[in-house]
């Protein structure tokens, strides 16, 4: 069997295709008499046997676990060992704040983790010879069961009777086209699930008709069983921005201990104090470690998450809203996603011309006035109020979308019903491909058919022109009908007859013959309006689409071309095709390809796979139980919030409230940003952080005394890192964020010119600092550890404030612009001037009050960081120097 029927587990190897097998012979297999149905006896053993024809949820973690979970990354872990450190040395001050930010990131990841939802269904079956209802869960293989037009599919069924019988397989196998079943044996074993016309599946609905079917699996036995499996199987993926911390985390972690065991052994050969330099060598460990950091991820994340709800966008793990900036693909299911997931008509070919709606003015003579009658009327279409009390249309989506088009171009079926009763119906079978209604009129009877053009056309010996019937021209109609189908769309034939009187017996042969062609009808499930601007707006920012559908391929090739993500002539890889292919081989080739069609739900996971292999970032959209795999194996899931299902909703990172594919776009957006945001903190605390350890570091090799004290320290680290860092966090979007391309997926954070940053600055940071302990020291100010204290502080704020942006000045954005980070900086600035002039707490910090002068030139010497950094900015924009837009 195929990719699309193939299944590793639970199914048994030795199962045969079913849709190879009579009804009959599937009969006898399961030992069952359809007419009377399985013993009651005989059912409970089986479902002894089988288990519940339920599909059981994974095993779910507990509360407590999950939170648990949130300890277990690296920096968290480093974190925790610096608030005990922290609290060891007696800043219990620095240790509460690291301990209550460690405790905020694990409570909102929990939350955001925690889920859950269950459902339960019943339908008709025949047991011991009577029609009885069972809860779905006691269905057993061997089950006769009996469905109608709004049933739902209980389980995978092989059909026995099936009456003019249509389903909708949308959500299963992603087929946007309503599939007509029938009951006839299908050879091939190595049909597609949407090519098995004669088996209804579990998950999927009845729009028209009624069946009888025997069960010939249940449970995770079932096709939509063996996504469950699949969805089990399939594991987590790291975020890019959860790979980039960790990472960053562990070298940040080493080359601290480095360089803090360097500090110390140096204070040792100068002959300083063992204790005061373990002192000092602790505190600059807890310092250099920005311990805001998973609080400014956290808060950029949640504030982004809350962006991203106004738009109609659910975000269900927090970092997902930072990974689709990261994007490199967007993989996304046509049915539902790119489409509108609703047949329309599209175009119309009458009178030998193509048409794409009902002209304004029609002339009652002319085949449109025909055409519209026979549109409004020969369907089954009825209209129904809604639980809302709105009233809604219900019917085969083909019939609903000609019904529309009736109605748009002024054909009532109400009103014309009036007029032209409904006398007869033959309705629509798979042999004659057509179906055919009969109504009165004042002389005679009018008879209406459409259906398949290669079977209607044949039937016809004229065709209705503006001037009345004129000689059929076979080919050159079935010619426009091929070219159709070719162009991706779903082509009907119209026509018509008049007979005299209703015949005693309706036979099609009679009926259906010597018919006058109206025109053909071609539908499709149309592109969503907004979509077009979205995949031109991804390919722009460097972001490549790729359209992965069920459906027929030309239907792909259809959309996929109107929407630009393929071109004329570019390949669509199928599933057979795929199958046919090594991992290998097709990894060579999986970049090269922009449409894939007839693909089953591991050959989703296949291709997310493959894309990942050549280290791209892989978006996965869509709404089906079918995607449901590979929305979770992708890197981000994103699945639709109207339409969808609850398994694809369950199974995704992130939900379209509006079901729009623009709203990624939106998504993108604010992913950039926020990663744009938490590089800038990265470079802020690091950079300043260096400045720091600048200072202690080259001080005592030009002569200096130890600079400031461990209280010195963890104060600047507890000022500056925290309310200045957590306000950055809110900085809006670069310019042209959207211009640039996709970061490179194994990019480091420190990439585009930021370590680089973080060296010359933080020696800037530290000169400045030494050269006003210098100069204080020459002029023997007692007060020179107060202004290297407030130097560096200053320094550092006037760093942040540079930092707002990459490539624009500080002076063109507008310092009011980010009013959180002004507000964080004077409140930084009072505070620092609190610890200097305030009485109480000159003994505790070992500060004492500057006079003017001091405090003007430590106001003064930090402008030269702000200038610096404006001319690092104004060399970037000149191109001399590369940072990333």
């Amino acid at each position: 069997m195929t990719g699309a029927s193939a299944s590793k587990e639970p199914r048994n190897s030795n199962e045969p295709a079913w849709h190879t097998l009579t009804p009959q012979v599937v009969a006898e297999r399961f030992g069952v008499d359809v007419r009377h149905g399985l013993k009651a006896g005989d059912a409970g053993e089986r479902l002894q046997r089988e288990g519940p024809n339920e599909i059981p949820e994974g095993r779910r973690r507990s509360l407590w676990r999950m939170f648990l979970g949130q300890f277990m990354d690296f920096m968290i872990l480093v974190l925790l060992a610096a608030s005990v450190i922290s609290g060891l040395i007696g800043s219990l001050s620095d240790t509460s704040v690291i301990l209550v930010i460690v405790l905020l990131n694990a409570i909102i990841g929990t939350v955001q983790e925690y889920r859950a939802e269950q459902a339960v269904a019943a339908l008709r079956i025949v047991r011991d010879t009577a029609m009885q209802t069972v809860p779905a869960r006691e269905l057993v293989t061997g089950d006769v069961v009996v469905l109608e037009a709004g049933d739902a599919v209980p389980a995978d069924l092989r059909l026995v009777e099936a009456h003019d019988l249509v389903t909708d397989e949308a959500a299963l196998t992603g087929e946007s086209v309503a599939v007509q079943k029938h009951c006839d044996l299908l050879p091939d074993t190595e049909l597609p699930i949407g090519d098995r016309h004669n088996m209804a599946f579990k998950g999927t609905a009845v729009l028209r008709g009624r069946t009888t079917g025997v069960v010939v699996a249940t449970g995770l036995n079932t096709e939509l069983g063996r996504i469950a499996v699949l969805l089990r199987e399939t594991g987590d993926v790291k975020t890019p921005l959860q790979r980039r911390l960790a990472r960053f985390g562990q070298r940040l972690a080493l080359a601290v201990l480095a360089i803090c065991a360097l500090i110390f052994a140096g204070g040792l050969l100068r002959g300083e104090p063992t204790l005061l330099m373990f002192l000092t060598a602790v505190s600059l460990a807890v310092a250099a470690i920005p311990e805001a950091l998973p609080a400014v991820v956290t808060v950029a994340l949640a504030l982004g998450a809350r962006r991203m709800s106004r738009a109609r966008a659910l975000i269900r793990h927090l970092p997902a809203v930072e990974t689709l900036g990261s994007v490199t693909y967007i993989c996304s299911d046509k049915t539902g996603t790119l489409t509108e997931n609703r047949m329309r008509l599209e175009v119309l070919f009458v009178a030998g011309a193509r048409h794409t709606a009902f002209p304004d003015a029609i002339d009652p003579a002319s085949p449109w006035r025909s055409l519209g009658q026979a549109l409004a009327l020969n369907n089954d279409v009825y209209m129904r109020a809604d639980q809302a009390g709105e009233t809604q249309l219900f019917g085969d989506p083909t019939e609903v979308a000609l019904f529309e088009a009736a109605t748009r171009a002024g054909f009532d079926k109400a009103a014309l019903s009036q007029t032209m009763p409904r006398l007869a119906e033959l309705a629509f079978d798979s042999e004659r491909k057509s179906m055919s209604t009969l109504h009165r009129l004042d002389s005679g009877v009018a008879v209406y058919s459409k259906g398949a053009p290669e079977a209607v056309i044949p039937r016809c010996v004229n065709v209705l022109t503006d001037t009345g019937p004129e000689p059929l021209v076979h080919n050159a109609w079935l010619a426009e009908a091929e070219s159709l189908s070719n162009e991706g769309y779903r082509v009907l034939a119209v026509a018509c007859r008049r007979l005299e009187t209703v015949p005693e017996v309706l036979d099609a042969a009679a009926v259906e013959s010597e018919l006058t062609l109206l025109g053909l009808v071609a539908l499709l499930d149309p592109p969503r309006e907004e979509a077009a601007q979205a995949v031109a707006d991804c390919r722009s920012a460097g972001i490549r689409p790729v359209m992965i559908t069920g459906d027929h391929p030309g239907t792909a090739r259809a959309i996929a071309e109107r929407l630009k993500i393929a071109a004329p002539g570019d390949r669509i890889l199928t599933g057979a095709e795929l199958t046919a292919l090594d991992d290998a081989g097709f990894e060579r080739l999986v970049t090269q390809v922009g449409v894939y069609a007839r693909v089953s739900p591991e050959q989703k996971i296949r291709i997310v796979q493959a894309l990942q292999g050549r280290g791209e970032i892989v978006a996965m959209t869509g709404d089906g139980v079918n995607d449901a795999p590979a929305l979770k194996r992708a890197d981000i899931g994103v699945a639709m919030g109207g339409k969808g299902t609850d398994v694809a909703r369950e199974a995704a990172a992130m939900v379209l409230l509006d079901d729009n594919f623009a709203t990624i776009v939106a998504a993108v957006r604010e992913g950039r940003r926020i990663y744009d945001n938490i590089r800038k903190f990265v470079k802020y605390a690091m950079t300043t952080n260096a400045g720091e350890i600048w200072v202690l570091f080259l001080a005592p090799f030009l002569g200096l005394p130890l600079p400031l004290l461990p209280v010195h320290i963890l104060w600047i680290n507890l000022l500056t890192d925290g309310l200045p860092g957590l306000a950055l966090g809110t900085e809006r979007a670069e310019r042209a964020i959207m211009a640039r391309p996709p970061r490179a997926p194994k990019e480091s954070i420190f990439a585009h010119g930021m370590w680089q940053h973080m060296i010359w600055v933080g020696i800037l940071i530290g000169g400045l600092t030494i050269l006003a302990q210098a100069w204080a020291l020459q002029h023997n100010n007692g007060h020179w550890q107060s202004i290297v204290f407030t130097v560096l502080t200053f320094s550092q704020l006037t760093h942040v404030l540079a930092i707002r942006s990459e490539r624009e000045s500080l002076f063109s954005m507008g310092i009011w612009s980010n009013r959180p980070l002004l507000g964080a900086v004077v409140l930084t600035v009072l505070l620092q001037l609190a610890v200097l002039y305030v009485p109480v707490f000159n003994p505790i910090f070992k500060t004492a009050p500057l006079s003017l002068q001091e405090l003007a030139i430590c106001l003064i010497l930090p402008l030269v960081v702000l200038f610096a950094v404006e001319i690092e900015k104004w060399l970037v924009r000149r191109g001399v120097l590369y940072v990333s837009s």
